[in-house]
């Protein structure tokens, strides 16, 4: 995953930035990917396979359909969790139960990559451990 530009410095960048293989990482990127989908069109293969990634770790984390909706309109549609859970009709504590639980199921995926050496590392905390 995540290694077909030819700058590996600019993957690493994003390694050293985001810690994937936990929840904390993941929601880090998920705030950024807005920012990312802009670096991706001004030419940053980097980022371009980590959005890539991003959507493959979310479709193989197994997410039911209200995680991947208040993941949706938080970070995709940028509303605060108080609106998504307007938008949901649920609290703006489940839309963040629902993130929570969400970011842990993608932290999984990249935690398994990492496991099998397909193309990220472990964080430094899970290494420390």
């Amino acid at each position: 995953m995540g290694s077909a530009t030819n700058k590996p410095d600019h993957h690493r960048q994003y390694e050293g930035r985001y810690a994937l293989d936990n929840t904390e990482g993941v929601r880090r990127l998920l705030a950024d990917y807005h920012a990312l989908k802009q670096r991706r069109f001004a030419g940053d293969n980097a980022a371009s396979d980590i959005l890539i990634d991003l959507q493959t770790a979310i479709e193989r984390a197994g997410l039911t359909d209200r995680q991947r909706q208040a993941m949706h309109l938080v970070y995709g549609e940028d509303l605060t969790q108080t609106d998504a859970g307007e938008r949901m009709g649920v609290s703006k504590q489940t839309v963040n139960r629902l993130i929570n639980v969400a970011s842990a199921k993608v932290a999984q995926v990249y935690e398994s990559w990492c496991r099998r050496g397909e193309g990220y590392v472990l964080s430094e905390r899970e290494d420390a451990e």
